[in-house]
């Protein structure tokens, strides 16, 4: 017979072999894309199905602290794919020369035209502030600033959300921004570091609104059956955000990261996006958008900056929102 410490030795070796055969794709992304709520467990078992490979998904706070991690690690990162990147932040990832070109052209079904060789969507949404029915509901963010109504709001230096929000403010007030964002910081009860804190606190009674997107109502309503959450209607438009992914240039998987890249504007990933991430999918899924998505609010001014127009704007609009909530 085999000596024992032989016999698992064998073992060991064997189980590392198979493990060698199976190709890992890693994936960074923000937290609340892995939780189990998120889409990353359904997609995971989605694409598993069909790479014959080892998804990881690997989150790392909010979207903005995503291209922070990666500038970090440079070509020594481990990551193939970063996912959760936005088109604030593409033209400062594609100057850092860290990302490879996609090489896909599908057919999406977004409110914008896209031909950015580099990141690809994979959903967009406006961003709203949202409270409870029956609680304060300001149309304007004059109309906040003069109220009694408290906020939690994200950093717009570690959060997309954050970000979108001082673009959004300095895209309507321009150079009276800072004096915006003076006024209201009495309602500012908090800022956090990314979106899932700051709707936590919301949800615990922290606060009467957070910042978070038109389509989180349909979240309580659809898996909650809680009609109660509102987004708010703004008179100056609502800013819109795009979410990407793109690959790593310095990858050891190219193929299957471009495998990946594929199946996420196929059905079996958009079909998982809208009752997961609760965002408007980038490509409509065959049986299209699940009954409650209707009762968001559709913006009668749409905002978006270009994707250098908004790295060209974001350090003012960074030290706008500091300059005015340090008053």
């Amino acid at each position: 017979m085999k000596h024992p410490l032989f016999h698992v030795a064998g073992l060991t070796f064997a189980a590392s072999a198979a493990m060698a055969q199976t190709p890992e794709l890693t994936i960074y992304t923000y937290d609340s894309f892995v939780t189990e709520w998120g889409p990353g467990p359904a997609i995971e078992a989605a694409f598993e199905e069909v790479c014959g490979c080892d998804l990881v998904f690997s989150g790392h706070g909010d979207g903005a602290a995503l291209l922070s991690r990666l500038r970090l690690e440079g070509n020594r990162t481990e990551a193939d794919i970063v996912l959760g990147l936005d088109t604030n932040l593409t033209y400062a990832a594609a100057e850092t020369g860290l990302f490879a070109p996609h090489g896909l052209s599908p057919d999406l079904d977004l409110p914008v035209s896209w031909d950015d060789p580099d990141f690809l969507p994979y959903d967009w949404g406006y961003f709203a502030f949202v409270g409870n029915e029956g609680g304060p509901a300001p149309s304007s963010f004059e109309e906040l600033a003069q109220s009694d109504a408290s906020i939690v709001i994200q950093d717009p230096r570690s959060s997309t959300p954050g970000l979108g929000l001082a673009l959004w403010v300095q895209q309507v007030y321009g150079d009276e921004a800072a004096g915006l964002w003076a006024d209201l910081a009495d309602n500012v009860v908090t800022v956090t570091p990314g979106w899932s804190e700051a709707y936590g606190l919301f949800l615990e009674g922290e606060a009467d609104l957070v910042l978070s997107y038109t389509t989180s109502p349909a979240y309580h309503l659809i898996a909650e059956e809680d009609a109660s959450k509102i987004a708010l209607r703004f008179d100056e438009g609502h800013y819109m955000q795009v979410e990407v992914a793109g690959i790593v240039a310095s990858t050891d998987q190219p193929d299957l990261a471009r495998q990946f890249m594929e199946f996420m504007v196929s059905d079996a990933f958009q079909s998982v996006i809208p009752t997961t991430n609760w965002m408007f999918p980038a490509v409509m899924p065959e049986g299209g958008l699940p009954e409650g998505f209707g009762t968001d609010i559709d913006p009668e001014t749409a905002l978006l900056l270009p994707a250098d127009a908004a790295a060209a704007l974001r350090e003012s609009a960074i030290d706008a929102w500091r300059t005015g909530l340090s008053q």
